[in-house]
């Protein structure tokens, strides 16, 4: 296979906007096109994430418009991705396999989502909808109680009092939060303290209103090139070393939620092909829907071991300047998660982070950092390893 850069970065900000998810997606890919130095003619492909443009604006077959808006010629392909709120990375993933097979040189890759003027009921059950139709859906089971069982079940299998549990949750918000203050592009840009997240409205027991993430608008996209040309465009191309992408079933046939197999799996097929190790990352923008998932996400990928995840937030080791600094965008927490565009927002971040382009939010020294989106329950997750 050939060496894979990520040549040019591009990125909305995340929120309500009254843009089209066309004009959206547009905003991001020029950036990522005038950060490449490159020209729409040099596009071989596009390769779109999108979850639910066809519930919020009768637009399914996006991937075309979207083309055609770029000034894309008309032999391009344009292809539109779905995976729940693991989309754009399973999009990101695809693309690599394109240019590193020696089929394409340079395609256009990312993601883009618009949820905010749905409105939380029609949100809700489009967003329920990533699970299990037969089992979970129609029997009223939606995200916030699928995580709100992971932390019971969380709680009882490593006898952790939930009182206790819920306090270090709360530390992973109020993290994440300080870190979005330094994010421009991030949707909440507020302080938050550990009273915050505990006196606020109860979700689903045991997470509350500042445990979960928020709806969001926005869209993020990334050019993708071989090693030679991407030397030819930029001064900092970042490289992808490693993917991988890992699959489950519904709850019921998965037994240990707090131990995602599907994810362990992905995070080992990434680190094989990149000849790394968790101790090898220097910074990992992970999937934190929900305070709880955040740090069963951090033991999945090896980085604590499990049941212990919850106690390094104690320790500060995920901060910026500790052990493995997780989510320094501010995370889904603070900067949003609009679900077709997150994984590549993830990459965005992370190429931000080796390029030592993030300001107040940098992580000095990194040169290796990882990318991890959940879809569903486990459903399908992705994860990618960079270095600069």
């Amino acid at each position: 296979m050939r060496k894979v850069a990520v040549a040019g970065v591009g990125m909305t900000k995340f929120g309500p906007t009254d843009k089209s998810l066309v004009e959206l997606f547009s905003e991001a890919a020029w950036e990522a096109i005038n950060d490449s130095n490159i020209k729409p003619a040099d596009i071989q492909a596009l390769f779109i994430g999108n979850c639910l443009g066809d519930f919020a604006e009768g637009q399914a077959n996006i991937a075309g418009f979207i083309a055609c808006e770029l000034g894309l010629s008309h032999g391009t392909p344009a292809t539109r991705f779905e995976g729940a709120c693991a989309t754009a990375s399973v999009a990101v993933r695809d693309a690599f396999m394109w240019v590193a097979s020696g089929f394409y040189d340079t395609v256009l890759v990312g993601g883009v989502e618009k949820i905010m003027h749905m409105g939380t009921p029609l949100a809700t059950r489009t967003f329920a909808m990533a699970t299990d139709s037969r089992y979970e859906e129609f029997c009223g089971l939606t995200f916030p109680a699928v995580f709100g069982m992971m932390a019971h079940m969380y709680s009882v299998k490593y006898r952790i009092p939930l009182p206790a549990l819920k306090e270090r949750m709360a530390l992973v918000a109020v993290k994440n939060h300080q870190n979005g203050i330094n994010n421009p592009l991030a949707q909440f840009r507020k302080e938050i303290t550990v009273d915050t997240v505990l006196n606020s409205l109860m979700v689903c027991d045991p997470l509350q209103l500042f445990d979960c993430c928020p709806f969001s608008d926005g869209a993020a996209a990334l050019i993708l090139t071989t090693e030679e040309k991407a030397k030819k465009m930029v001064k900092k191309p970042v490289y992808i070393l490693g993917t991988g992408q890992g699959s489950a079933g519904s709850l019921s046939r998965q037994k240990d939620f707090t131990v995602m197999k599907s994810r362990v799996a992905s995070a080992q097929q990434a680190y094989a092909m990149a000849g790394l190790g968790p101790q090898d990352i220097d910074v990992c923008e992970l999937h934190d829907c929900f305070t709880i998932a955040e740090i069963v996400a951090s033991e999945c990928l090896g980085f604590f071991k499990f049941g212990t995840g919850s106690q390094a937030l104690e320790t500060g080791e995920t901060k910026i300047g500790g052990r493995i600094p997780i989510n320094p965008s501010g995370g889904l927490k603070a900067k949003g998660h609009p679900i077709g565009a997150t994984g590549a927002a993830q990459v965005y971040e992370i190429v931000k982070q080796l390029r030592g382009e993030c300001g107040q939010r940098q992580v000095e020294g990194a040169k290796t950092g990882m990318t991890d989106t959940l879809g569903g329950d486990a459903g399908t997750i992705v994860n990618i390893i960079l270095r600069r």
